[in-house]
């Protein structure tokens, strides 16, 4: 444990980016407390019993590629805490209407294999990203406004992520195979795929899968959680639960305080602390596209008229580029596809515990108008169905969660939103203005998914939060590298 000698901090909201920011700082040799509003830490990492007895569900996220990848996560003694990861057999499969799928590998030279004549134009766009993913991850999962460690890899980098997606997948591939599997990808952006920018998401996450793969944490997303608490809780951390902070008005908590939360909620809690110029900017700060889920417990596996799509992991159901394109555009226009962009993921086809009796767990969802009040049952289920015709016959029980529920859940998820902010040009630079972490208050931060570099489960806007606010202490940094 680390000598505690320089300041203390309060970590406002205990997600994984609150957590990373009070290990951090802990490790630094601050005294830290974490007040977090509900009764269990993690935020939107947790698994919970949503169908039936014996059934563990992951309740918002569950598939851990930029967590396996996290500089910070990776430095971490997740493991010795009961953190394993769970491989598929493969990260990604994308079918089509024929019986056949597309499949992202864990080994590249498969996944160039399985394009054919697309094989080799999809190795030299993503190839150099996997060959020096230490650099890139510690480029990508950085504050963008900065000058980057790897110059010539970033450019590389840029001149393709920033296109695009649409464009780029019709520029890059002469297969609808090919085309259709980055598309999906990319969509995982939840924003139109005619937007600049869309394509950085593909690209990471297609070498994310070749370098960490895409796993799950094994038992449930919660052990993750657990492992987290468990880390901060070694490293000193005290963390009061069923503790919301209301308000940052009077005199200063702590030395520094860091806020895990949107930043509209910051807005709020700095009434009569931050400027009002500020505030509104906090407020101006555009959630992204909603999301309807659904969690099944099913009676046996799911049965895909594709066989690749058995073993893995994360299917993505939209059938060709154009589709997917499509129904991400209608969203950004407000309105519910008929044939929505699905991502399904079954992690019990690798860890059997998550059911009883040979029994499966499945969920999927899809991207909605934020703030929605549609019911998207029918429309996953359908496209499901497409793809595995019979899939309705093994739902023994099904739960959803509209972007309501998932707000209601964690308030971080405005409107439903997974990303932690509309993948706006401007808002994927400068999150959520110019200042980053830091407020125009010199002891005030903020760490959440609204800061760089965004969504996804990595810790890195907490961690690079707190190196911020360790520079306000005078303290020394806790730096860590992509090979730790």
């Amino acid at each position: 444990m680390a000598s505690h000698d320089r300041g203390e901090a309060l970590v406002v909201g205990a997600g994984p980016n609150g957590l990373a920011a009070a290990i951090a700082l802990a490790r630094a040799g601050v005294r830290v407390e974490m007040r977090e509003r509900a009764g269990v830490v993690g935020g939107a990492v947790s698994s919970a019993g949503l169908t039936l007895p014996g059934y563990i569900h992951d309740t918002c996220s569950s598939v851990f590629a930029l967590a396996a990848a996290s500089p910070f996560f990776r430095s971490l003694p997740l493991a010795a805490n009961g953190l394993a990861w769970c491989h598929p057999e493969a990260p990604l499969a994308h079918p089509f209407d024929d019986g056949s799928a597309a499949v992202l590998h864990r080994s590249l030279d498969e996944t160039v294999t399985e394009l054919g004549t697309d094989g080799t134009r999809y190795r030299r766009l993503v190839g150099p990203l996997v060959r020096e993913w230490d650099a890139l991850a510690d480029d990508v999962l950085r504050p963008l406004l900065r000058f980057p460690s790897s110059p010539l890899l970033m450019a590389r980098f840029g001149l393709s992520g920033v296109r695009p997606a649409a464009r780029l997948a019709n520029a890059a591939f002469t297969t609808e195979r090919a085309r259709a599997l980055f598309i999906g990808l990319a969509a995982h952006a939840a924003w139109p795929l005619e937007r600049p920018m869309t394509s950085a998401f593909a690209l990471v996450l297609a070498a994310a899968a070749h370098v960490v793969g895409w796993p799950f944490a094994a038992g449930g997303a919660g052990r993750l959680a657990a492992a987290l608490e468990a880390v901060a809780r070694d490293a000193g951390v005290v963390i009061h639960v069923n503790t919301p902070v209301t308000s940052l008005s009077g005199p200063p908590l702590a030395d520094v305080v860091l806020c895990d939360v949107f930043p509209s909620r910051l807005a709020s809690l700095g009434d009569g602390v931050l400027p009002a110029g500020y505030q509104r900017a906090l407020r101006r700060f555009a959630p992204g596209p909603g999301a309807f889920k659904i969690d099944w417990a099913l009676r046996g596996p799911i049965p895909w008229k594709a066989p690749a799509c058995r073993g893995a992991g994360t299917v993505h159901l939209g059938g060709t580029a154009a589709e997917i394109v499509s129904a991400e555009r209608e969203v950004g226009e407000g309105h519910h596809p008929d044939r929505p962009f699905v991502l399904l993921a079954q992690p019990s086809v690798c860890d059997p515990g998550r059911a009883p009796g040979g029994g499966h767990t499945a969920w999927a969802y899809c991207h909605v108008p934020n703030g929605s009040t549609g019911d998207m049952t029918t429309q996953i289920e359908r496209q499901v169905e497409r793809f595995a015709p019979g899939f309705r016959d093994l739902v023994l029980a099904r739960h959803t969660m509209d972007p309501a529920a998932l707000q209601a859940h964690n308030p971080n998820l405005v409107g439903g939103d997974f990303t932690g902010g509309a993948a706006t040009v401007t808002q994927l630079v400068a999150r959520p203005t110019w200042r980053g972490y830091r407020t125009p208050v010199p002891w005030l931060f903020l760490c959440s998914a609204a800061t760089p570099p965004g969504g996804g489960v990595h810790g890195m806007c907490g961690y690079n939060a707190a190196q911020a606010a360790l520079r306000v202490l005078g303290a020394p940094s806790s730096a860590v590298s992509t090979s730790s």
